[in-house]
């Protein structure tokens, strides 16, 4: 199924790599959010297990290697055309991930790698999700699924 214009939402997985206060971001080489920056990740092939395809990801496009803490937060992104129709339409689940080896080099979909503190990244050129996620980091912290209230829809609060 074609990433532009799917008959229904696309399944991608973001590797959250947090170090001295700085996260990893990397600037998109393809659309969509081509020349922003975003943390690296991207598609769950079919029969991939989601928490290995972010530890693919994370290597393709940076050269890390690492290990899955936790699912950070579940989050969406749709994008539509000037007609209205749905460009694109992305689940995305952010993992935390713990990197054990390599240095940090722009390979696959990603222009540039970089370390950036949290709050400086916000005043940056950053995907809507990369945002979204940065926010609940510095307003709930770092815990499992932290940011997957967004797209859940509650008739009531939650009882939690």
């Amino acid at each position: 199924m074609s990433r532009k214009y799917p008959k229904y939402p696309l399944v991608g997985v973001g590797a959250v790599v947090i170090n001295n206060g700085k996260i990893l971001l990397v600037k998109r080489a393809n659309e969509p959010g081509k020349g922003k920056l975003s943390i690296p990740g991207g598609m769950v092939n079919a029969g991939e297990d989601p928490g290995d395809a972010v530890i693919r990801e994370l290597e393709e496009e940076t050269g890390l290697k690492g290990v899955v803490t936790l699912l950070l937060g579940i989050y969406q992104y749709v994008e539509r055309d000037d007609e209205g129709n749905v460009k694109y339409h992305f689940i995305l689940l952010d993992y935390l991930v713990d990197v054990k080896e390599g240095s940090p080099k722009a390979s696959s979909d990603a222009a540039e790698v970089l370390f950036i503190d949290l709050k400086e990244a916000l005043n940056m050129n950053v995907t809507e999700t990369t945002r979204e996620l940065i926010n609940d980091i510095l307003s709930k912290g770092v815990k499992v699924c932290v940011g997957s209230m967004n797209i859940i829809k509650f008739n009531q609060p939650p009882p939690f």
